[in-house]
C-alpha cells in the first residue's frame, strides 16, 4: 500500500497530540519551562536545516518574496481567524486562539525537511515505509510535547502532512522520471534550508523573544522550488 507510511505518520501525530492533551493540567511554571525547552530545541533544528543550503541567496530571495506574498494574502491573519472559529465550534472557553498557532507550528516542523520528501518517495517508488515509520515516531513525540502548551491545534497538522506526503508518494514514479537525481538533491537542500529559517522563527516565537509571522512566509517554499528549477535550467 503506497500510502501506508503516510497514514501511519498522520496517526502518530494524532495519538501524540491526544496524549499531550491529557498532560495539559501541569503547573503553569512547568508549562513555561517546557515551552522554552521546546523553543531551544527547535532553534537548534532550524539552524541545522538552514545550513543545508548550497545557494543561500536563493533562500533569502524566496523568503523575501514569499513574505511579500504572504502579507498580501494575509495568511497568518486568516489562519488565526480560522483557529478562533474552530475553537468556538469545539466550545473552547479561552478567548485567545492557540489552535492556529499549534496548527502552523506543528505543520512546518513536520512537513518541511528531507525526511518528508525522501520517505514519501521511498514509499511510492520502492514500497519501503521505514523512513516514514521513523518520522511517525519522531512527529508523535514532538506532537505530545507541543500539545501540552499549544493544545489541540497540533492535531490538525496531520491533515497537511497526509496530503503533502501522500501526493508525493502517489506521484513518486512520475516525479522520479521528471526530476534528475542532481536536481532533486538541490531541491531538497534548498527547501530544507528555507523551512529551517522558518522553523528558527517558530523557535524564537515559542521562547517569547520575538513575534515572527511565520505563516506569512509559507509561499517561500513554493518559490524555492521555482527558483531552484530555474537556476538549474538556465545555468
Amino acid at each position: 500500500m503506497v500510502l501506508l507510511g503516510t497514514l501511519v505518520n498522520g496517526l502518530g501525530i494524532v495519538l501524540g497530540t491526544l496524549l499531550g492533551n491529557l498532560c495539559r493540567r501541569i503547573p503553569e511554571s512547568m508549562k513555561a519551562t517546557v515551552m522554552q525547552a521546546i523553543g531551544l530545541a527547535i532553534v537548534v533544528l532550524g539552524v541545522q536545516m538552514g545550513l543545508k543550503s548550497n545557494q543561500f541567496l536563493l533562500v533569502i530571495l524566496s523568503l523575501v518574496l514569499g513574505g511579500v506574498i504572504g502579507e498580501w494574502l494575509k495568511i497568518e491573519e486568516n489562519l488565526t481567524k480560522l483557529g478562533a472559529w474552530i475553537e468556538r465550534k469545539v466550545g473552547a472557553k479561552n478567548g485567545e486562539s492557540k489552535i492556529a498557532e499549534g496548527f502552523v507550528t506543528a505543520t512546518l516542523i513536520f512537513v518541511v525537511g528531507a525526511m518528508a520528501i525522501i520517505g514519501a518517495l521511498d514509499s511510492g517508488i520502492r514500497g519501503n515505509h521505514n523512513v516514514l515509520y521513523t518520522k511517525a515516531v519522531m512527529d508523535g513525540f514532538i506532537s505530545l510535547l507541543l500539545s501540552t502548551t499549544l493544545g489541540l491545534g497540533v492535531i490538525f497538522s496531520a491533515i497537511p502532512v497526509v496530503l503533502y506526503q501522500g501526493t508525493i508518494a502517489l506521484f513518486a514514479a512520475q516525479i522520479n522520471q521528471m526530476i534528475s537525481p542532481t536536481l532533486m538533491t538541490e531541491l531538497i537542500a534548498e527547501m530544507t534550508a528555507t523551512g529551517g529559517v522558518m522553523i528558527l522563527g517558530i523557535g524564537l516565537n515559542l521562547m517569547g523573544i520575538t513575534k515572527v509571522k511565520v505563516a506569512n512566509l509559507l509561499p517561500a517554499i513554493l518559490l524555492t522550488i521555482v527558483l531552484t528549477v530555474a537556476l538549474q535550467t538556465w545555468m
